[in-house]
């Protein structure tokens, strides 16, 4: 029997939470007496996690004109937000070491996963959009719910997978069919679990269908664009064996002619190198 989507979440309770030094950090920034030295301190406590935002910060990702060597100078530079994004963002990458690796590539996954997240970021900044690292952190979980599925019901996400492979069909599309929800869904559940806002949540949902979008429409058109784009500059797989159709009511809604030229494809070429040598 396949399971719902809330027994998915609890079937896998290794990653049923975010990860412990995250709840930490959420912590932090929800304590109004906290400070700047408070959240360094915590994100300290994780050598891995200093090691690779260090390493991103100092990176063509943001192109510092000067070294950043410790936390404490990173949240004076690239501000607490920010950072608490990446912090989400590089330690939900460490999480999915159980997943059978006859059933995913994961460097692949996450390769296909850090593009869209770039190309995310790389839009957001050409909107102006005030807090781009949130939507770098929703591009690159867009697609978390095939792990969730991977891992709850390995059994039919091979299924699934296979169908969609043989039958020339969108994997999604297949998932719906077969279990009554896809991957998108199952991602967003798992955010929910995580207590993660709607912002993030509804662009995971819905990111293969924005035009279903209610509250975070600009957002979740960009996730889109931005995955369909990482599909297109052949930045590794996400598990579509196809390349999903492009909604023309997203590429509207971001006014996508204005926001991508050959320059944008340069930019995300060169923050997805830095991402990828920062963090995988």
């Amino acid at each position: 029997m396949t399971p719902s989507v809330t027994e998915l979440v609890e079937s896998c309770p290794a990653v049923a939470s975010p990860p412990s030094v995250y709840i930490r950090i959420s912590e932090v920034m929800g304590d109004p007496y906290s400070s700047a030295a408070d959240f360094g301190t915590v994100v300290s406590e994780d050598p891995g996690l200093t090691a690779r935002l260090l390493r991103l910060v100092n990176s063509a990702f943001y192109n510092l004109p000067t070294e950043i060597d410790s936390v404490t100078r990173a949240l004076a530079v690239v501000g607490t937000e920010q950072l608490y994004d990446l912090a989400l963002a590089t330690s939900v990458m460490t999480m999915f070491d159980d997943v059978p690796c006859e059933l995913v590539d994961m460097e692949s996954f996450w390769r296909h996963s850090l593009a869209t997240g770039v190309a995310c970021r790389v839009l957001a900044t050409r909107r102006g959009e005030p807090n781009v690292e949130r939507l770098f952190v929703a591009g690159l979980l867009h697609d978390i719910g095939r792990l969730l599925m991977l891992l709850g019901n390995p059994e039919g996400a091979k299924e699934a997978l296979e169908s969609a492979r043989s039958g020339r069909d969108l994997l999604y599309r297949v998932e719906d069919q077969l279990m009554g929800y896809n991957h998108a869904d199952a991602g967003a559940a798992l955010l929910k679990a995580w207590h993660l806002p709607e912002i993030l949540r509804e662009p995971v949902a819905k990111h293969h269908e924005p035009r279903t979008a209610h509250r975070f429409m600009s957002e979740t058109a960009m996730v889109h664009v931005a995955d369909i784009t990482a599909h297109g500059m052949l930045m590794a797989g996400g598990g579509e064996p196809f390349v999903p159709p492009l909604s023309d009511a997203a590429w509207m809604r971001i006014d996508g002619a204005d926001l991508i030229s050959p320059s944008t494809f340069v930019d995300i070429d060169i923050q997805y190198t830095a991402a990828v040598q920062s963090i995988l």
